[in-house]
């Protein structure tokens, strides 16, 4: 069974290592010690974790088929007559959408804001949160 250390957990889970330190220590997820003394996760526990932190809080929880959820903050915004691109960064993934100019408008999207990406298929689509 792979093993991982608090830093390469943090980078799988989108998360500073302080962060993935603070959840160890709270007992949100198990480490043990590897031979060299240092904290590590198992990649079950890792996985089983990962899976619980995409459920999210259920009062935030959304009402849609596109299950990839990106949360992030709008970084880019292109206006054209009809159409436009939005950018987000979601942690160390940028996500470009195409969509039309009046999504945009009617989401009230702006740079600066928090949106989410949602991936399904070939396809980006934008939440505002």
């Amino acid at each position: 069974m792979q093993s991982y250390t608090i830093g390469q957990a943090a980078r799988l889970l989108g998360v500073s290592p302080d962060t993935a330190r603070r959840w160890a220590d709270a007992g949100r997820v198990a480490t043990h010690r590897d031979e060299s003394g240092r904290r590590v996760i198992d990649g079950k526990s890792l996985a089983a974790f990962s899976a619980e932190l995409a459920l999210g809080d259920d009062d935030d929880a959304s009402y849609t088929s596109a299950r990839n959820a990106f949360p992030g903050i709008v970084t880019g915004i292109k206006l054209g007559d009809i159409a436009a691109q939005v950018t987000i960064q979601a942690g160390p993934h940028r996500l470009v959408s195409l969509l039309t100019r009046e999504a945009v408008e009617e989401l009230g999207l702006e740079v600066g804001m928090q949106a989410t990406a949602r991936v399904k298929s070939t396809s980006v689509h934008i939440d505002r949160t």
